[in-house]
C-alpha cells in the first residue's frame, strides 16, 4: 500500500472541495466541456481551472483539446485506489468489531452462567 499513499493523498484531497465533488458528480453523467463544468459556479475561470487542474493531477479527470473547446471526462478506473484503501480500512475494522462482538457475547455468557 505504501506506493499508493501519494496517490491517496492527492486523491483524497482533491475529493474534500465540494466544487470538485460537484464536477465529478457531473462528469459521472458523460464528458462536458470546461465551460459547461464551470456555468453553475460562481468563480472566474482561472480558478475553475485550478479545480480542474487538482482533479487531473490526483487522476480523477482526464481532459483533450477539440479546436478551441477542453473536454473533460472521468478517468478509467479513477477511483479504485480509494476503494482499495476504503475496502481495507472496512475489512479491518469489520474484522475488530467482529472480536469486540465475541467478546460481550462470551461475558454475557459468563455473567449468566
Amino acid at each position: 500500500m505504501a506506493k499508493l499513499d501519494a496517490r491517496l493523498d492527492l486523491c483524497f484531497s482533491a475529493l474534500g472541495d465540494p466544487t470538485r465533488r460537484s464536477i465529478l458528480a457531473r462528469l459521472a453523467r458523460g464528458e462536458a466541456s470546461v465551460s459547461e463544468l464551470a456555468a453553475p459556479h460562481a468563480m472566474s475561470l482561472p480558478s475553475f481551472m485550478g479545480h480542474i487542474g487538482k482533479l487531473e493531477a490526483a487522476g480523477l479527470v482526464t481532459s483533450r483539446k477539440e479546436g478551441r473547446t477542453r473536454i473533460c471526462a472521468l478517468a478509467p478506473d479513477a477511483f479504485l485506489p480509494a476503494q482499495d484503501w476504503l475496502g481495507e480500512q472496512r475489512a479491518a475494522w469489520e474484522g475488530r468489531l467482529d472480536r469486540l462482538d465475541d467478546y460481550v457475547t462470551r461475558l454475557m455468557k459468563e455473567r449468566n452462567s
